[in-house]
């Protein structure tokens, strides 16, 4: 094989390698990358806040990890940012439904940014459920940027070992 046959087939591989790794991260973040919509306030003079609002993306990836055992479903939900009471939080036909709000922290004076990547508004992801689950008993935390969120399952959904007897 030539020099130039080498380099084309390096080439070749190096770009398949690299297609292929975006790939996976596309279908791996696909169900994170969330829209975020800013919210106008009312009045007529747009603030500060609203104004980077405006600016900054709007989409942003709020991750998550979903983890059963016998009796319970758990939802793991990356969102920095936040304040415990900027979610909202149901279930809907086995889906957890996050929603909320992150809103722009105040900067200091004048302050210019040269760079914004951090997105801000509302935002709403849906979380499929392993399992149906009982809304009531659910509990919710908030810590360190992830918001944790662990649901009951319904009894018929929860595994039972049955025995099986042995007849002489």
């Amino acid at each position: 094989m030539s020099t130039l046959q080498e380099i084309r087939h390096g080439l070749g591989r190096a770009l398949a390698t690299l297609s292929e790794g975006w790939h996976q991260l596309r279908e791996r973040a696909a169900h994170a990358l969330t829209r975020f919509t800013p919210r106008r306030g009312g009045g007529a003079v747009e603030t500060g806040e609203e104004a980077v609002a405006r600016m900054a993306p709007r989409w942003g990836l709020l991750a998550a990890e979903v983890s059963e055992d016998d009796a319970h479903v758990l939802v793991r939900l990356e969102a920095p940012g936040l304040e415990p009471e900027d979610f909202d939080l149901a279930v809907v036909d086995d889906i957890l439904v996050v929603r909320g709000e992150k809103r722009v922290q105040r900067t200091a004076g004048n302050a210019r940014y040269h760079l914004l990547e951090c997105a801000y508004g509302l935002f709403e992801r849906a979380i499929p459920l392993p399992a149906p689950v009982n809304e009531a008993g659910t509990e919710a935390r908030y810590r360190n940027g992830v918001l944790s969120v662990r649901l009951p399952k319904r009894a018929a959904a929860a595994r039972r070992r049955i025995p099986v007897e042995v007849r002489s």
